[in-house]
């Protein structure tokens, strides 16, 4: 007999990335007298503390910034790992669910937009080979590019692990009695998870149906150098 849908959410997992690699996407973006730092990577929540600072210097040594960026770097990266072992030992959901994942990045000259669907209960689920893949099917020459590709993904599940770690809390302050949990956990772009049995009937990582190929055909393009002028100078102003 079926499992009903409701019985996945029953039943929660301990909170972690629902992918084969349990790593925390870190974004630094820091400015100290007029110079600014930017970098996005992700970080093994095992490694031990002292390695941040090892990190900070080692950093701060190859890009020649200032001995200030050290204490900077390497707090803001103890910050978020520590909002993330937050988390940790705590009950989220899974099940089978899947949810929209979006791209919208530019990488020096190349921009890159696409839109699909994850498998949440795929625990073994691999961006960075989605990644590379990716590049590879677009033609993409840029090695910068799979990784930013990669750790978009990973930013987006580390998103909705966590407002999965919330409806498990607001579950059990519901009233006693009552039947079954409402599970729509949203993505960052604000769409309702769906059930992936129920639209394809068996799992997969990511999914592209057929019939909404041209709504959700990747584009990728390559700007001028006009073009990248323009958009760091508009990025500039906002960050400002």
């Amino acid at each position: 007999m079926k499992t009903p849908a409701s019985a996945f959410y029953k039943n929660p997992v301990k909170f972690r990335i629902p992918t084969a690699e349990n790593l925390v996407p870190i974004r630094l973006d820091i400015e100290i007298d007029g110079q600014r730092y930017k970098d996005a990577f992700t970080w093994n929540p095992s490694d031990p503390d002292s390695e941040v600072v090892v990190f900070a210097k080692r950093t701060v040594k190859d890009l020649k910034l200032p001995p200030a960026f050290v204490t900077q770097i390497a707090q803001s990266i103890q910050s978020q790992l520590a909002e993330f072992r937050s988390y940790e030992g705590q009950d989220m959901y899974a099940g089978e669910k899947i949810v929209p994942i979006k791209l919208d990045l530019r990488v020096n000259h190349t921009l890159v937009k696409d839109h699909f669907l994850w498998d949440l209960n795929n625990f073994e689920s691999d961006p960075e080979e989605f990644a590379r893949n990716f590049c590879k099917d677009m033609g993409i020459e840029d090695p910068e590019v799979g990784p930013a590709i990669a750790f978009a993904i990973r930013e987006q599940l580390y998103e909705i692990a966590i407002q999965s770690v919330v409806l498990v809390k607001e579950s059990r302050l519901s009233k006693k009695g009552r039947r079954g949990i409402d599970y729509t956990p949203l993505s960052k772009g604000g769409a309702v998870a769906v059930d992936l049995v129920k639209l394809f009937g068996q799992k997969s990582s990511v999914v592209r149906k057929r019939k909404e190929w041209d709504v959700y055909e990747p584009i990728v393009d390559l700007l001028s150098n006009e073009e990248v002028d323009a958009l760091e100078a508009k990025e500039e102003r906002s960050f400002r």
